[in-house]
């Protein structure tokens, strides 16, 4: 196969409000595989809020003009030196964690990531808001030939985050979760917590989103800021509202644990010690995921036949899927398509 030697991309060029489009639309050259890598023609790339949080500065850039985009499916194209393993025209699919050390004493004890040395797709190196990204082999994952590519895009981060803040939370079997914000991840977290037996009622502003929470089976759905219609055994924040950790600390029944799921957060009012944490109730942050999250997870949305509900986009507006996550006007999750 004979390959473009330039492509289109997407560059976080001066980070700031969306309003004045800090991603803009370049023409890059299309990126050769090191050693252990693989090229990776890009097919979908899902639109996470990670990735709205670095175009805004919330999230400071760890490197200049970085392509965005760390849910990425797409057909190996070319393979460097040593990779073992894959060939081209396999599917596969690039996440966040993008390297760990695998040495360090969190390495070794299966928390990679915590390994200081971490790096990350679309933060430290180029992702997929463009037409071919790089990853290394041992950080791809294998993905189904048979389904659409952009309803497996939403997994890689939305769905693996997802899952690793349910673990953290640490609901009981046949608990109650509560659920608060319900964009991309938490409309595919709800599903393996239903299927695992969970009773789940969510709490968002949204009314779209509070309607498709009903209709994927939540037993209750209202504003952030009301209060459940019953003690939580656990719950996870989604939306990046520092406000809602009091509200939710203090809708856990004993022993409850509230996990917050994303990579930045804003400024948490004060808490009362004996209204939000007493009682042994508990407040876990998630950082990133290990490359075990991901098999989890993909297997288990594989099995319970998980429904991904997407908003599609072509790869030319990714400026405006963007702008459309930061007002809240996506249902589910938005994705980048190529056409490919």
């Amino acid at each position: 196969m004979r390959l473009p030697t330039d492509m289109d991309a997407w560059i976080v060029q001066r980070p700031g409000p969306i309003a004045g489009r800090p991603l803009v639309r370049v023409r890059r050259p299309v990126p050769e595989p090191g050693t252990g890598e693989l090229l990776v023609a890009v097919h979908a790339c899902g639109v996470c809020r990670t990735d709205l949080h670095l175009a805004e500065g919330d999230l400071a850039p760890h490197r200049p003009a970085t392509v965005p985009g760390h849910e990425v499916v797409g057909e190996v194209v070319g393979t460097g030196p040593e990779v073992i393993g894959y060939r081209v025209g396999d599917r596969v699919g690039i996440a966040w964690l993008r390297r760990s050390c695998g040495v360090c004493r969190y390495c070794r004890r299966g928390a990679e990531n915590l390994c200081p040395s971490s790096v990350y797709t679309g933060w430290d190196a180029d992702g997929g808001y463009a037409g071919y990204a790089l990853i290394h082999a041992n950080y791809a994952y294998r993905l189904p030939a048979d389904r659409d590519a952009a309803e497996l895009a939403p997994l890689l981060c939305a769905g693996i985050i997802g899952y690793r803040a349910l673990r953290r939370a640490e609901l009981p079997p046949g608990g109650r979760l509560g659920i608060y914000g319900f964009g991309g991840s938490a409309h595919l977290t709800i599903q393996v917590a239903l299927a695992e037996g969970a009773t789940v009622h969510v709490l968002t502003r949204s009314a779209p989103a509070r309607a498709l929470a009903i209709e994927l089976g939540a037993a209750s759905a209202a504003d952030a800021a009301d209060p459940p219609p019953e003690p939580l055994d656990a719950a996870i924040l989604f939306a990046p509202a520092g406000e809602l950790v009091p509200v939710a600390l203090a809708a856990l029944d004993r022993g409850g644990t509230l996990a917050v799921a994303g990579i930045h957060l804003s400024d948490i009012p004060a808490l009362n010690y004996q209204q939000h944490l007493f009682q042994e109730r508990t407040l876990r942050s998630v950082t990133a995921n290990t490359r075990q999250d991901g098999a989890e997870f993909l297997e288990i949305a594989g099995r319970i036949g998980i429904r991904v509900t997407v908003s599609r986009y072509p790869m030319a507006d990714a400026d405006r899927a963007l702008a459309d996550l930061a007002a809240d006007r996506v249902n589910g999750a938005a994705v980048l398509v190529t056409g490919g």
